[in-house]
């Protein structure tokens, strides 16, 4: 039976109900524990999931990382990621926050001093639910998120998302709205700058050299506000997470943005989520350019 939106799922609320519980119990796992259990999930769903494993290796080789090597070292990662995202969520945020080290505050001292507004921009790449929460211990910050397509998810979400000083907005007119008053009011926002955006929120822009439809929001925010933009990763270290801010140089421009990813990428290929179906064509969206000729 379907169930419109806005219309209570009985299944999807059960579902939804046993995933909180799950993910409850996992965060009370020490920190090194779910990683490695999550390491182990990711390792075998490289093994039993061909189409998984073979979007995981073209999405490496594109970006020049081929062989077997670096694609068992990648889903290792995302294993590590989705283990390690239950203590992110659902741990006190002061208790995640004591794990992070950052010698780059210097960079956000500047730019708050100067009143201005802060578009963080955090890749999927290393901890990346990391950098907003520990943000927000220092100042309140609104961070936009995509509702999940599945039902089951959305209880866990209510759940996970918020937090002191977090404030989600959903990836819609009134989430973007909702982050032009933070920004305007000298506030920080938070966005995925690789996060495939939907047909007309962006435009085609070469990624590890591929066309890659990329989002032309923080172009636009920075535009309405004169928001100072800084790109935020958190890399995965023992223990914890190291975060490593620095500020964007030249324009929020799909071309600007994805160069600047890729650099990040390079210095922590493993921690990048190769497996996100990037190069997707939204519904709607125009075809991508055809990719230049490579030279033998």
């Amino acid at each position: 039976m379907l169930f419109r939106s806005g219309t209570p799922d009985p299944a999807a609320g059960v579902g939804g109900t046993l995933l909180t519980a799950f993910a409850a119990g996992w965060s009370a796992l020490p920190l090194g524990l779910a990683r490695a259990l999550g390491a182990a999930v990711g390792l075998v769903a490289f093994g039993v999931s061909p189409a998984y494993r073979a979007k995981l290796r073209a999405n490496l080789a594109r970006a020049g990382f081929t062989g077997l090597r670096p694609a068992l070292h990648a889903a290792l990662e995302a294993g590590r990621m989705a283990g390690e995202l239950p203590f992110i969520w659902l741990r006190p945020t002061g208790a995640v926050a004591r794990r992070v080290q950052c010698d780059d505050e210097s960079v956000l001292d500047e730019v708050e001093r100067a009143g201005r507004g802060i578009l963080f921009l955090t890749p999927h790449l290393g901890g990346f639910e990391v950098t907003a929460r520990w943000y927000a211990l220092r100042a309140p910050i609104t961070v936009m998120f995509r509702p999940p397509r599945k039902r089951a998810l959305e209880n866990l979400l209510v759940h996970t998302r918020g937090g002191a000083g977090l404030n989600p907005v959903p990836a819609t007119l009134s989430g973007v709205r909702a982050m032009l008053r933070a920004l305007r009011a000298g506030a920080a926002v938070g966005l995925l700058p690789d996060q495939v955006p939907g047909a007309g929120e962006g435009r085609w822009a070469r990624f590890f050299g591929e066309p890659a439809y990329t989002m032309t929001l923080p172009t636009r925010l920075v535009e309405a506000t004169g928001a100072a933009v800084v790109v935020a990763v958190g890399e995965r270290i023992a223990g914890g997470w190291r975060i490593r801010i620095e500020r964007l140089q030249g324009d929020a421009t799909p071309e600007t943005l994805n160069e600047r990813m890729e650099r990040a990428i390079r210095k922590l290929p493993h921690q990048y989520l190769w497996g996100y179906n990037r190069y997707k064509r939204p519904e709607g969206a125009p075809a991508a350019p055809a990719a230049p000729e490579k030279r033998p």
